[in-house]
């Protein structure tokens, strides 16, 4: 799919409009070359807070601070001219109260120019969804499993199984009914993602959720296979992109020590003309 300059850029709006529709494509990306090769093909580009894990080396996005999803906005936003572009709003950043989050949210959007905002949190966030929204925020919800929550869950599990399933419906219908365009579910049971699919008035996003949800998300470099020692159960691998990369840098540097790069090809000039006394003139 190519992009005209006439292309119109998708506006959150579009987004609820897809209810029911054809599935959402959704991907992340956090650099300016992987959003314009994603851009054509996709629907939502997400600036998650994964950033921190997947391009700064940390345990978790706990420490992602609002400094860093605005430079990587800022670098997603040159790439992009068609997919909606969501900004995650990082820790610490909006859970003090709705004017906090507005605060910060408007600082974010101005900055990067993207059209909406990511929080985390079901019903504890309805009042500052609803206070973004009032406001001209538009906010994409995300329940299930919260990274951001990570210590309270005792780490990167399923939520929502047997009777805990009831509370993940109650925070999807929370949220929506609080003014979010779409919901993420993440890691949630398949029939309770296709439920909860059925009954919220907005588009549900799933990761490691159900088929029957309204889109799909994945983290980009994880879809790509960019880590080899990492594949959770929901990630489907469409490239090997990891192995490419390590047999391409092993073949650089036997090259290198065997002096067989950089060849005659890869350098410039004549060689230099020699002078009275052997010295390069």
């Amino acid at each position: 799919m190519s992009i005209s300059a006439e292309t119109k850029a998708i506006t959150p709006p579009d987004i609820r409009l897809r209810k029911g529709q054809a599935p959402l494509v959704c991907l992340t990306a956090y650099t300016t070359p992987v959003a314009r090769f994603i851009d054509p093909h996709c629907d939502v580009v997400l600036v998650g807070d994964s950033v921190g894990m997947v391009l700064h080396g940390l345990p978790s996005t706990l420490g992602v601070t609002l400094d860093m999803m605005i430079l990587h906005g800022k670098a997603v936003r040159r790439g992009l001219k068609r997919a909606l572009m969501v900004v995650d709003m990082p820790f610490g950043s909006y859970e003090e109260g709705p004017g906090q989050a507005f605060r910060n949210a408007a600082r974010v959007m101005a900055e990067t120019g993207c059209a909406a905002i990511k929080i985390e949190g079901g019903e504890a966030m309805a009042q500052t969804i609803h206070f973004l929204a009032a406001r001209g925020v538009p906010v994409m919800a995300h329940v299930g499993l919260t990274p951001q929550a990570v210590n309270t869950f005792g780490g990167y599990r399923v939520q929502g199984r047997g009777e805990d399933g009831e509370r993940i419906r109650r925070d999807a219908q929370a949220v929506a009914q609080a003014g979010a365009f779409s919901v993420v579910l993440e890691k949630v049971p398949e029939p309770l993602a296709r439920w909860i699919t059925e009954e919220v008035a907005v588009p549900t996003i799933g990761i490691g959720a159900s088929p029957a949800c309204d889109g799909q998300i994945l983290v980009v470099d994880d879809m790509l296979g960019l880590f080899g020692d990492f594949r959770p159960k929901f990630v489907k691998r469409y490239a090997a992109l990891g192995q490419i990369a390590e047999a391409a840098v092993a073949a650089y540097a036997q090259d290198v020590r065997e002096r067989h790069f950089p060849a005659a090809e890869h350098v410039f000039g004549d060689a230099p003309k020699t002078v009275k006394g052997g010295e390069a003139a």
